[in-house]
């Protein structure tokens, strides 16, 4: 079980890396999260989950699965959150304050650890936040790791500084169940020269029951962040295409613009200026998913990006909404009973493209496989996407999508408006030639492999291996590759 001393400290990248090292060597292992709080999300068979799980599952080979993180909260607004549970949204926990969820939950947390684990070889576990939360009832860190019986290694991100302090404070306010089942820890992101940390890890090892598994350095790699994913831009006009995105409080599946992002300079940004800085001939303002489409299309107009949309439409920049970022291009859009966040009522729209949403019961939640009409798009051959979404949206816009499972419009293109309910779709390689002017590569198991190596390279393997101790149930033979 991969735990960290705190939220971002490396989990999710470590265990992306195990899934793939193991994988690669012949084990076939799943990865699982008892409990994620993201709103990046994807869909697979059975309903939604994080997008660390689906990338986990991923690198390791293997199809994502709802019971690799059978609950999922989504924020949709500062102490709100919708509860997915094996991929569907739960409204009774929704709703249910959160100190008396914890029975509820627990159930289809161990019933899917249980089941994964008879199917694979090996379970890559991954914790949520830190386990030394003694303020907090924890079932995802402390009671995952007893009732899995795993080892654990631990996680410190050395760039924040005080990694050792947080080595060893949370070692010690641990339970001792966890305590006694923390087998290593782990320095993430160090610059410099490793052996400069002498003889701090042997110290930390002498007074703890965890030994040194080993220091990964600071490195750049396109694995999406859990809340965003790993562009690097931060200004306008440079050698490749811009793309400006407003940084929404509640923006959501940001992950699917990292193909984009590999190819053209992403700028996040609240400084709604940089659109006048686009050019029209090769440049685009992207209005990412919402989870709270209200709040932010509120937020939009306190930071000056209806002015400068509008002045970007004029202009002839395009502009792309996708999703809860195309919800607000329309007039205003309409949640009569607070299905999206909570808050009842209408917010006046961006008034871009002639589109009208409405929130209704009934959460969306399905792969479609979208065709393009003739003439609007950079392929005429079918594409595939996820929708996840309590909006409905209807128009009189020109129709650039359809989905060819009933035939429901649902991409709208006026001029150089563009706006779509599907996500994925700039992960398609036609797709994001035909915005940014070049054409990505497959950047995914490149990535995972630079990952595998790292731990090639800088972590104890052999304590890895025993840690893991990937063996498979009884009757079935391991698979190879």
């Amino acid at each position: 079980m991969v735990l960290g001393c705190t939220s971002d400290a490396g989990k999710s990248f470590l265990a992306t890396a195990l899934c793939r090292w193991f994988a690669r060597r012949g084990v076939r292992v799943a990865p699982f999260k008892a409990q994620n709080m993201s709103n990046n999300a994807r869909v697979v068979d059975g309903g939604e989950i994080g997008v660390a799980q689906w990338l986990q599952a991923k690198a390791a080979g293997v199809e994502p699965d709802v019971r690799m993180n059978p609950v999922l909260l989504k924020p949709e607004a500062q102490t709100r959150s919708q509860v997915i549970v094996r991929g569907r949204l739960d409204r009774a926990l929704s709703e249910m304050r959160w100190e008396h969820r914890h029975d509820a939950i627990w159930e289809p947390m161990a019933s899917s650890f249980d089941e994964l684990r008879r199917e694979f070889d090996l379970v890559v576990i991954e914790g949520a936040g830190s386990p030394a939360e003694i303020n907090l009832r924890d079932q995802v860190n402390n009671r995952i790791i007893h009732h899995a019986d795993a080892s654990g290694v631990l996680v410190s991100d050395i760039d924040r500084g005080g990694a050792f302090a947080h080595l060893f404070g949370t070692w010690s306010l641990v339970p001792d169940e966890t305590r006694r089942r923390r087998d290593g820890f782990v320095l993430n992101r160090f610059r410099g020269d490793p052996t400069l940390l002498a003889p701090g890890p042997e110290q930390l090892a002498a007074m703890t029951s965890m030994a040194p598994v080993g220091v990964i350095p600071m490195v750049e790699h396109d694995l999406p962040r859990e809340e965003g994913f790993a562009s690097r831009a931060s200004s306008v006009g440079g050698d490749r295409p811009t793309v400006v995105a407003p940084r929404l409080p509640f923006g959501s599946n940001l992950d699917e613009f990292q193909s984009l992002a590999t190819v053209t300079d992403v700028v996040w940004t609240d400084d709604a200026s940089l659109v006048d800085r686009l050019d029209p001939q090769r440049d685009l303002v992207l209005l990412p998913g919402s989870k709270h489409v209200v709040d932010d299309l509120e937020w939009m107009s306190r930071r000056g990006w209806r002015e400068a949309l509008a002045r970007a439409a004029s202009r002839d920049v395009r502009v792309v909404g996708v999703c809860g970022g195309a919800m607000p291009l329309g007039s205003a859009p309409h949640d009569p009973d607070g299905r999206d966040g909570g808050r009842r009522g209408s917010v006046e729209g961006l008034d871009l493209l002639p589109i009208e949403t409405t929130m209704r019961e009934g959460k969306t939640v399905r792969r479609v496989t979208v065709r393009p009409s003739t003439g609007t798009s950079p392929t005429s051959s079918d594409l595939g996407g996820y929708e996840i979404r309590l909006g409905r949206v209807s128009g009189s816009a020109d129709a650039w999508l359809t989905n060819t499972a009933n035939g429901d419009v649902v991409g709208w293109r006026r001029g150089n408006i563009w706006a779509t309910t599907v996500h994925g779709l700039f992960e398609t390689a036609d797709v994001v030639e035909w915005f940014a002017g070049r054409r990505p590569e497959p950047y995914l198991d490149r990535t995972v492999e630079q990952l595998a190596d790292l731990v090639d390279e800088h972590l104890d393997t052999d304590r890895l291996l025993r840690m893991g101790d990937p063996e498979p149930p009884a009757g079935r033979p391991r698979d190879t590759q």
